[in-house]
């Protein structure tokens, strides 16, 4: 009997999805021994040819990571969506867009002066921008094209189930592969992870008053913070309340608040728009000048909020 066949791909991404199923160490080789992985452009030698030649549905499942930024990414997505039974979105850039999103702040001929021009350490002279086709040696080369926004996956194809995270856990990677493999996936269209919000299961929860009342808030560098408490109580910015669970509170671990990377709880549409709502509702005034004088405390409110689900958002971006 054939084995099930397993694929992976990169879209736009920083390449820790990547890492985080290298990190799956001797896993890889149980899982090896019982499915064939046909294309997985960083570790095998496969072409995007091999996969074009194969049949609709021939693929088991096929697991992508990376926000849609290039049209060659679109193309590989909806290739690899009809070759695959089975799609999943693999971390926070293809589930929700993640920190390449936060592009769609900018209009696309922005990003590339940026990139290119402007950042300090680029030696640029003739301001040489990227072109979607040139002459090289009398041929016609074609590059991908730079799309104006950026999308997450589920924009562009039908996707049936995602493994949140930036990176996700190895033992969250594996549990869904096994799922696949093993016939024991839940119903279509499931975030594969825990249902309810981070502060269910944070390490410091027992450190969390039962109301919390904020006169201002605080940057990490700003004050020296107890390691046990709730970092809420003490005005430090913390995205649990309006962030899934199932991170191993990695972050928290580390002593670093939470910044939303497994994206909302089911039913709520706006990751951004719940926390800026949650954090609202803990603050204790109602003067005016104070209010503006604590928002003002924060300065990068749409990237703190947004900060991996601007392009799944109801805002989508705003230049």
């Amino acid at each position: 009997m054939a084995k099930p066949k397993i694929a992976l791909y990169w879209c736009s991404s920083c390449g820790g999805c990547e890492e985080s199923v290298i990190d799956l160490a001797e896993d890889l080789l149980t899982i090896a021994a019982i499915a064939d992985i046909v294309f997985w452009p960083i570790a095998i030698d496969s072409k995007y040819k091999d996969v074009a030649a194969m049949n609709d549905g021939e693929i088991t499942a096929t697991l992508i990571n990376g926000a849609i930024r290039m049209d060659e990414q679109e193309q590989m997505a909806k290739i690899l969506r009809r070759k695959s039974k089975l799609l999943i979105a693999h971390g926070s850039c293809a589930h929700l867009g993640g920190v390449a999103g936060l592009a769609n702040f900018y209009k696309a001929e922005d990003v590339l002066n940026r990139a290119y021009k402007e950042v300090p350490t680029v030696r640029n002279p003739q301001g040489i921008l990227p072109k979607v086709k040139t002459i090289e040696s009398g041929r016609e080369v074609r590059l991908p094209f730079f799309h104006d926004t950026v999308k997450s996956l589920d924009q562009i194809v039908d996707i049936d189930y995602y493994i949140p995270g930036c990176p996700p856990t190895p033992e969250l990677i594996k549990e869904a592969i096994m799922m696949v493999l093993e016939d024991g996936l839940p119903p279509r269209g499931s975030i594969l992870a825990e249902k309810k919000a981070l502060c269910d299961t944070c390490p410091r929860r027992d450190g969390r008053p039962d109301k919390l009342k904020i006169k201002a808030f605080k940057r990490l560098h700003e004050t020296e913070w107890d390691p046990a408490r709730c970092f809420l109580d003490q005005g430090i910015i913390c995205l649990g309340p309006a962030t899934r669970g199932g991170c191993s509170a990695r972050c928290i671990n580390a002593n670093m608040p939470c910044r939303g990377c497994f994206g909302p709880i089911d039913n709520v549409r706006d990751q951004g728009a719940k926390s800026l709502s949650f954090l609202t509702s803990i603050i204790d005034s109602k003067d005016e000048e104070e209010l503006k004088k604590i928002a003002d405390s924060i300065p990068d409110p749409a990237g703190l909020f947004y900060r991996y689900s601007l392009a799944s958002s109801m805002l989508r971006g705003r230049q």
